[in-house]
């Protein structure tokens, strides 16, 4: 399970360290600008409305990334109650995260591969790219699985009826951690995020 870790060389070590140091940052930094956009300064009170991946690298999150090629940041406090309208404040800022991530990646392709400025497969900074826009894909399709506490949750949650986010939501209490447990043991999570990432990157490279 763990063989290609060992396989790596020094340099894609590099390259995924480069990475995580620009993809988990974005997400993170989109959650908060987008909580202190929607009314609610919680998460600028604490300094993270920033781009310094101090403030949003998880230990355990950064870990599951190198290991299985998916995970998260540390997670921006948020009071819905602050915001001014509570379920589409609570909508924008869940899926600021993952957009800016889809956003991040479509640049890099866009305006780096697809016009000829990078090129595919080479050393140094074109391969820096090329591992950001796969991790800023895996990034975002990992957190935008409707299973507590990931951002697909609340997504959800928010864009259901009232009573039946209300169902939703017990159900996530007591089961919604187990869920995602469930997932990563079985090695249904990689699937489900790979899958989808590998057609976004080809599509968004040309490949």
């Amino acid at each position: 399970m763990l063989d290609h870790l060992f396989e790596r060389t020094v340099a894609e070590w590099a390259f995924l360290g480069l990475a995580l140091m620009i993809a988990i940052p974005i997400h993170e930094f989109a959650h908060a600008w987008a909580a202190r956009w929607a009314g609610d300064d919680t998460a600028a009170a604490m300094g993270r409305v920033t781009l310094d991946p101090l403030k949003h690298l998880d230990p355990l999150g950064t870990i599951l990334i190198l290991i299985g090629g998916f995970g998260w940041g540390k997670p921006v406090p948020v009071n819905p109650y602050n915001f001014r309208s509570p379920r589409w404040g609570s909508l924008f800022v869940s899926a600021a995260g993952p957009a800016s991530n889809i956003l991040l990646a479509l640049l890099i392709g866009v305006l780096g591969f697809r016009s000829g400025l990078l090129q595919l497969g080479a050393d140094g900074f074109p391969g820096v790219m090329q591992q950001l826009i796969w991790l800023n894909l895996a990034l975002a399709l990992f957190n935008l699985i409707p299973v507590p506490p990931l951002d697909g949750s609340k997504v959800l949650l928010s864009l259901l009826p009232n009573q039946t986010a209300l169902a939703v939501a017990k159900v996530f209490d007591r089961f919604g951690l187990l869920m995602l447990i469930l997932l990563l043991v079985t090695g249904m999570l990689g699937a489900v995020i790979r899958i989808p990432a590998i057609l976004l990157y080809r599509a968004i490279l040309g490949v």
